[in-house]
């Protein structure tokens, strides 16, 4: 007997909507990673920490061409991962409850 596996447009909804949680994760430690200095002698985490950049800087740099950073005194803050993050859930439940029906 061979088990039948059967995916309804709810499984495949809740991977959408996974997949932009998994995202927001990302850009959580991107924003951590921006505290932290960077470890060029620990390979590992170099890896770590490049994947994480590669995979978040187009979403990112998407709303930093819109959004420029707010400066408060010597230093400015980036607003575009808190924006990034609200239109990628907004848009992933959307499309969640689209697939849905």
């Amino acid at each position: 007997m061979s088990p039948v596996l059967a995916i309804s447009r709810g499984d495949v909804a809740d991977y959408v909507y996974t997949l932009a949680i998994v995202f927001v994760v990302l850009i959580f430690i991107r924003v951590i990673m921006s505290f932290i200095p960077r470890m060029p002698y620990y390979r590992w985490l170099d890896a770590i920490l490049t994947f994480v950049t590669q995979v978040t800087d187009p979403i990112l740099n998407l709303f930093r061409r819109f959004l420029p950073p707010v400066r408060l005194g010597p230093g400015a803050l980036d607003l575009a991962p808190m924006v990034a993050t609200f239109v990628l859930l907004i848009v992933a439940g959307i499309a969640a409850d689209l697939i849905r029906g």
